[in-house]
């Protein structure tokens, strides 16, 4: 147990003493920090509220101020709309009292003229009625005078009716007789041509032996001792030739060359490629001539497949099935009055193709229905129909879109067309045909066809000279004004060229002018 002295309590207490006083200390020194920071802080709250207030005053001041510049703009709106408003009413008013002065003259001049129309209808009224009064004494007058008639006459007003009428029907009658029977020749001449064309057509695409100036190939012989040889022992050559081929040969009508005659041209190409090869070759037998046919056969057909592929590119048409090229290739092998009928698709679907960019059109729709517009003839017998409806079928059989078929098939009217490319591709054939050096010919048929035309034309009477120009398209014929009057040159035109029509065979139209000319001459002295 430890003991204490009174000396270390009394340290003990001081240190207590002076402890505990220095804590009274710091709590009194720290209360009156505080209340110095108090005072600081509510020192600068009274001055915040005091710039709050103040900020607040200048703003209601600006607020006030503001408001009252809005009202003072609102007020000047107002009154210059105001004024606006009232000028546009006095405006209206200004208009409606013209327009009611106007009325008001309107009303007067209707006043006049119903004035007027009131004495038109009186002055009519009575001008109705002296005609009604002279027509009554007319009557009287005519049944007067019909009476007289009768009496003169010695017939009755029914009997003499009936003989006018009688004399009447007899004279339409007649005059319907005639117009029966130029119609009936007008139909038949028609009817004729028509079915020469179409003969003519049926009998080109049934492909068989046919005599005609530019239905025949020539080929050449070295000499005329080869003539013998093809012909062969008892003519089996000949005949072999003839029966692989599907053509007629005339070996002894032309010196050292062999005419080939047959209307399919594809057959009469294979038949002449066939005969230069064995020519050329010198072994003329049956085995060595089936077997030259088969190869040309074979080379031809990739021949066609070539030739449509390169026109239609030419053509700028594209996305052409392989079937369809093979059969627009056969038109190289064909004519129509010495045309090529492939050249021609070509020309024409490039005359379509700027014709329907002129006119807004799809060219290249346009191009494709000219290119294919005659794809019909290169079809063969088994295809029955005009070849424009042919080949419109065969096209919308491979794909073709209806507008493309519908332009084929009616570009000769063979159907109705439903849009512009019919039409389009009918223009567009015609001026491929007719123009200057497409369709040609030999000179003596070129001379005999004008001379023909001249001569029908030196038939009829009153003729004084004729003229064929423009390479037999047109007949100029001069009259004797003295012979021939107006009249019967008019109808002295549509007889020549009905006569024409009649008698001839041209591609295209020719143009009859009748010329009548009277010459007065005077001499001043």
């Amino acid at each position: 147990m430890t003991n204490y002295t009174w000396y270390d309590v009394g340290d003990a207490t001081v240190g207590l003493l002076f402890g505990l006083a220095g804590v009274l200390g710091g709590y009194a020194l720290r209360g009156l920090i505080g209340r110095w920071q108090a005072d600081a802080i509510e020192k600068q709250a009274k001055h915040r509220l005091t710039e709050a207030d103040a900020e607040i005053k200048n703003r209601l001041k600006e607020a006030d101020i503001q408001a009252r510049a809005e009202v003072v703009k609102a007020r000047e709106e107002f009154e210059k709309s105001t004024k606006a408003r009232r000028k546009e009413l006095q405006d209206i008013e200004e208009r409606l009292t013209v327009r009611e002065e106007n009325m008001d003259k309107k009303a007067i001049l209707l006043e006049k003229k119903d004035q007027a129309v009131a004495q038109k209808q009186e002055e009519q009224q009575r001008k109705g009625e002296e005609l009604q009064q002279r027509r009554a004494e007319a009557d009287k007058r005519f049944q007067e005078a019909e009476q007289r008639l009768q009496r003169l006459a010695g017939m009755t007003h029914e009997e003499a009716r009936r003989e006018v009428f009688h004399k009447a029907e007899q004279e339409v009658r007649g005059e319907a007789g005639n117009l029966i029977r130029r119609v009936q020749e007008e139909a038949k001449e028609s009817a004729e041509r028509e079915a020469a064309r179409i003969v003519g057509m049926a009998v080109q695409r049934f492909a068989i032996a046919h005599a005609s100036e530019i239905m025949t190939s020539t080929v050449p012989l070295p000499s005329d001792d080869i003539k013998g040889r093809i012909i062969g022992r008892e003519g089996r050559n000949i005949r072999t030739l003839e029966s692989l081929t599907g053509v007629t040969m005339l070996i002894d009508d032309t010196p050292e060359a062999v005419v080939i005659s047959g209307f399919d041209p594809v057959r009469r190409e294979i038949a002449r490629q066939t005969l230069e090869l064995l020519v050329a070759d010198g072994r003329i037998h049956p085995a060595r001539i089936e077997e030259v046919v088969k190869s040309v056969t074979e080379g031809l057909d990739k021949a066609i497949y070539e030739a449509g592929e390169a026109a239609a590119y030419e053509a700028q048409v594209q996305g052409v099935q392989p079937e369809v090229l093979r059969v627009i290739g056969r038109l190289k092998f064909r004519t129509s009055y010495t045309q090529n009928v492939l050249r021609h698709s070509v020309e024409v679907a490039h005359l379509m193709g700027m014709m329907a960019g002129e006119l807004g059109l799809d060219p290249a729709l346009a191009r494709r229905v000219g290119f294919f517009h005659d794809i019909g003839k290169a079809l063969d017998q088994q295809s029955e129909g005009p070849h424009a409806v042919v080949g419109g079928e065969f096209l919308k059989q491979h794909g073709e879109s209806e507008a493309v078929v519908n332009g084929v098939s009616s570009h000769h009217s063979d159907v109705s067309s439903e849009g512009l490319y019919g039409v389009l591709c009918s223009a567009a054939d015609a001026i491929s045909s007719s123009r200057p050096g497409a369709r040609c010919e030999t000179l003596g048929v070129y001379v005999q066809r004008l001379e023909k035309l001249e001569a029908i034309a030196n038939s009829f009477a009153g003729v004084r000279k004729t003229f064929a120009v423009q390479a037999g398209r047109e007949v100029r014929v001069i009259v004797e004004p003295t012979q021939v009057s107006d009249n019967d040159a008019q109808m002295m035109a549509r007889d020549i060229s009905q006569q024409i029509a009649a008698t001839m065979q041209f591609p295209g139209q020719i143009r009859v002018v009748v010329v009548r000319e009277t010459r007065c001459v005077e001499y001043a002295k």
